[in-house]
């Protein structure tokens, strides 16, 4: 009994996440290891840039790889088997890279592979 209640619990809690995530100014990712929270004033790909930005993508045929964990701000990228990409000047100057995961764009600190903006 005990067990069905935590469970019913937990499902909901992460039902909700989602849902109070979007009523902050901050991005929110479940990673491994917990919540991660990373401040959307990066120096990434500006919103009126993204549409651009994925037609680039297409154009380029960038590779798409594919991981067995979720893509979310805050997760990181195997060491092996993902190319990363310099952003061009065009897009704006940021020290992040780029590559394309399960199908999301993402934006990447290249020192950690950690994810820091998903392009949408």
């Amino acid at each position: 009994m005990w067990n069905r209640i935590l469970a019913i619990t937990a499902t909901v809690a992460a039902m909700s996440a989602p849902i109070a995530a979007q009523a902050q100014n901050d991005t929110v990712g479940i990673a491994r290891g917990g919540a991660v929270v990373i401040n959307e004033d990066i120096d990434g790909i500006a919103v009126d840039q993204r549409p651009a930005f994925r037609e680039y993508i297409v154009r380029e045929r960038v590779p798409n790889y594919a991981i067995p964990d979720r893509v979310v701000v805050g997760g990181v990228l195997p060491e092996a088997g993902v190319t990363y990409y310099d952003v061009p000047q065009t897009f704006g100057v940021t020290p992040y890279r780029y590559t394309v995961v399960n199908g999301q764009t993402v934006l990447i600190e290249p020192r950690t592979r950690r994810i820091v903006q998903v392009i949408e």
